[in-house]
């Protein structure tokens, strides 16, 4: 018969085990104990480790797998996107990296549509994009080759009506005149004046 008191018959208690709250998850797997009613138990408790101070949460953990916070088992839910390819396509919208787990073997690249339109005929002349650089200088584009005379305040050389750009700009040098002058000195004219 299964006893959880023994004591003397003065009253002096030898052993209490009425009050104790233990149950098998409580005692390791193959050990054995008596319950607070006197009956003989084995444990059940295959825990390892303290996991109280545990902190990943389902989806931190790769999908499928399981782990144990507080002693509670816990099935992971994190994608496992293996090896993913992501392409971009618009310059102005960013490609979105989804959640999940990678396993580094994948890559970002530009859309092989938008990477066939990066050839140099496509870009201007003296432009360099993602390493091409371009070329094109305009279908029936007239250049202009223009010397113009330098001036005492600023000026915007521009192409003249008919031309598409300046393909050379020669300025002359900057005038400097001597003239006598009735003092019988010599009067030195550095610059010209830009016509109004």
């Amino acid at each position: 018969m299964a006893r959880s008191k023994v004591m003397l018959a003065d009253g002096t208690v030898l052993m209490d085990i009425s009050g104790d709250s233990v149950t098998e998850a409580d005692v390791a797997s193959g050990k054995t104990f008596h319950k607070a009613n006197g009956e003989a138990a084995t444990g059940t408790n295959t825990f390892d480790a303290d996991t109280s101070d545990a902190t990943a949460v389902a989806g931190e953990i790769l999908d499928g797998k399981t782990s144990y916070k507080n002693g509670v088992k816990i099935v992971g839910t994190m994608p496992n996107r293996g090896g993913m390819n992501l392409e971009i396509v618009y310059a102005d919208t960013p490609v979105q990296i989804p959640n999940g787990c990678h396993d580094g073997s994948g890559s970002a690249s530009i859309d092989a549509t938008e990477r066939a339109k990066l050839i140099p005929g496509n870009i201007k002349s003296g432009v360099v994009i993602l390493g091409v650089e371009g070329n094109y200088s305009g279908e029936g584009a007239t250049a202009q080759a223009k010397s113009v005379t330098p001036y005492l305040t600023p000026q915007t050389v521009l192409p003249d009506s008919g031309y598409d750009y300046l393909s050379q700009v020669t300025v002359g040098a900057i005038a400097i005149t001597e003239t006598q002058n009735p003092s019988g000195g010599t009067t030195v004219t550095i610059g010209t004046v830009a016509p109004t």
